[in-house]
């Protein structure tokens, strides 16, 4: 059977590539976005998700894969940032066809861009994927990968959690706190699971009503809905679905002190960062407090391989992270958010003229040296 996968480029200044993959046999439509490899090859997540629009997948595609350039360059993985988004309803669109010529459109980059789990794309699809290329990461241990990166960002999030209500409230502990969750999947179910275990009173908001009803009964989170979770009085707002809740619309009636979670690109501009500091509130960027999974993943690239010790000691570096943003933030008085991305520039502009210098001092053939 013939290969029926059509590839084009779409030129986007200020990315190394970003392409469109449309294979009419599979029902495959989809988007890669190679932002940055100035730090190694890029790696991110495969999201699944019904845009309304090209335009629109394009547009989150984008914000993705430069979000991971930033958030590897912070953690210092060692890797650039990149992403891939499919088009389609979870419900209707998944298949074996698929997720293997999704496989033939990740091989195609030629290991410039490496994928992983993310929305509505488990680690048994990226098995599928990996049939048809090896640019795959965070398969499950018996297979050599690092396993689901959930937990770990789980893990980082709460961690970054506690270091906000530190610099809030002068102690992290969680007991006695109240936290909003907003998006209770692998990440966020994980996370209301550790704050519960710690003390905290949990209020859920998610589109999946039955796995909310669930959770209240294994863990005793309260279910609210999804308008009032944007405004709740609560010690802490974490949105952990989908980026782009933090708008001029939402900001306004946002009853926290603080704003931790998982989603990426929680900023639908980066304004926005400024309007909450404005508004007193503490924002944790999201890019450095949840990169507990990119850190567990790229451990996977560490000489001798993955291991679980090495990946956690790094996500516990997590808070410390956020406390030297906060206070580079304070210092400047500028939002935590232009903080962050301040030091991710700084840090892949630097390895770009530390790349260029090397490349210079290289002797041309026939400069000079010792012959042969």
């Amino acid at each position: 059977m013939p290969d029926t996968l059509k590839i084009t480029d779409i030129p986007v200044d200020g990315y190394e590539r970003v392409v469109r993959g449309v294979d009419p046999q599979s029902g495959l439509h989809a988007y890669i976005a190679v932002h940055d490899t100035t730090l190694g090859p890029a790696l991110g997540g495969l999201r699944m998700w019904p845009y309304a629009s090209e335009d629109e997948a394009l547009f989150d595609v984008k914000r993705l894969a430069r979000g991971m350039t930033f958030k590897s360059a912070v953690a210092q993985t060692g890797l650039g940032g990149g992403k891939a988004v499919i088009v389609g309803d979870p419900a209707k669109v998944k298949s074996e066809a698929l997720y293997l010529a999704m496989g033939r459109l990740v091989d195609a980059l030629g290991g410039k861009y490496i994928t992983a789990e993310d929305v509505n794309t488990s680690v048994h699809d990226l098995e599928i994927v990996r049939r048809a290329t090896r640019w795959v990461s965070g398969l499950e241990r018996k297979d050599g990968g690092s396993g689901n990166p959930s937990p770990y960002t789980a893990y980082g999030v709460f961690l970054g959690v506690r270091a906000a209500l530190g610099q809030v409230f002068g102690s992290d502990s969680p007991k006695g706190r109240t936290v909003v969750i907003q998006g209770v999947g692998a990440v966020g179910s994980a996370l209301a699971r550790r704050l519960i275990e710690a003390g905290a009173t949990v209020y859920a908001a998610d589109k999946n009503e039955a796995r909310l009803q669930q959770l209240a009964g294994e863990i005793g989170l309260k279910p609210i809905g999804e308008a009032a979770a944007l405004t709740m009085k609560c010690d802490v707002f974490a949105p952990c679905a989908l980026g782009a809740v933090i708008h001029d619309q939402t900001i306004p009636g946002f009853q926290t002190p603080i704003i931790a979670g998982a989603a990426n690109n929680l900023l639908l501009e980066p304004r926005h960062g400024k309007a909450l500091a404005e508004r007193g509130i503490l924002y944790a960027p999201d890019y450095v407090i949840n990169a507990g999974g990119i850190i567990n993943v790229s451990v996977e690239f560490a000489p001798g391989g993955y291991n679980e010790a090495l990946s956690l000691s790094k996500i516990e570096r997590i808070p410390q992270a956020l406390r030297e943003l906060w206070t580079i933030a304070k210092e400047e008085r500028i939002p935590p958010s232009d903080a962050a991305d301040r030091l991710a520039q700084r840090i892949v502009a630097d390895a770009k003229g530390a790349k260029k210098e090397a490349s210079c001092a290289v002797p041309k053939r026939g400069s000079g040296g010792g012959g042969g």
